[in-house]
């Protein structure tokens, strides 16, 4: 199972929020790529950067902090948050991203969406299933959906699209754990994808009972910068 670290970025700095409330911010680095060259050093081969302030505003705001990333580390970058427009997408592949992260977009308009996957290949996208009380969320979770997140899923799936990564916000930032038995019947109901685990991770033990469940990856974040699992943990782990 991938360990993926988080990099969520607002202002062009690391911070975290919780249950995705951007009035519970805590700020954790003034500089994102010397936070993504820790994790390169760790060993850590994937990475996992949001740019908030671009799913607040509805289009792609911290450009730099990709670029530099993409740059300057060897990282794999998933990027996403407010990717409104094709040509975001020839950007954020340009600048070096291996995934563009797609959310709001494919609840919003999802014919556009399909037309991009035919257009870039599906598997150059990476879908953000977001999920309060298993329904989607969209615009940075401050909107919820009535679309049930097994269609959604289901939706694209179809369409070719295998990676995907779930989030259940009422257990984003909270260090209480994941969503495993979320992830279990998501994974049952669509074998087909690659499904990485985020929110909630809190313990090395998380992390060994979603590979349990079958997840092939886990997004990693405040639990990192909280210390509650060390960079030398997630080492261990994928040995």
């Amino acid at each position: 199972m991938e360990i993926i670290p988080a990099i969520d970025l607002i202002d062009g700095k690391v911070v975290r929020l919780t249950e995705g409330d951007y009035s519970k911010k805590t700020e954790y680095a003034s500089n994102p790529l010397d936070i993504a060259k820790q994790f390169e050093d760790a060993g850590l081969k994937r990475l996992h950067v949001v740019d908030l302030d671009g799913a607040k505003k509805g289009a792609v705001v911290n450009w730099k902090v990709l670029e530099d990333i993409a740059a300057k580390t060897s990282m794999l970058v998933d990027f996403g948050g407010g990717v409104k427009q094709k040509a975001d997408v020839k950007r954020i592949m340009d600048a070096g991203a291996r995934w563009v992260t797609i959310g709001s977009m494919a609840v919003k308009q999802p014919g556009v969406f399909s037309e991009w996957l035919d257009e870039y290949g599906s598997g150059n996208f990476f879908l953000g299933a977001d999920v309060r009380d298993g329904k989607i969320a969209v615009g940075g979770w401050l909107e919820t959906t009535a679309i049930d997140v097994h269609e959604f899923i289901r939706q694209y799936t179809d369409k070719g699209l295998r990676y995907v990564f779930c989030t259940d916000i009422s257990k984003d930032g909270k260090l209480e754990g994941p969503a495993t038995s979320l992830y279990k019947e998501l994974l049952v109901r669509n074998p087909d994808i690659q499904l990485v685990a985020s929110g909630g991770v809190t313990t090395v033990q998380d992390l060994h009972d979603l590979k349990e469940a079958g997840c092939h990856g886990a997004i990693v974040g405040k639990a990192i910068y909280e210390n509650r699992i060390s960079l030398q943990d997630l080492k261990t782990f994928n040995k």
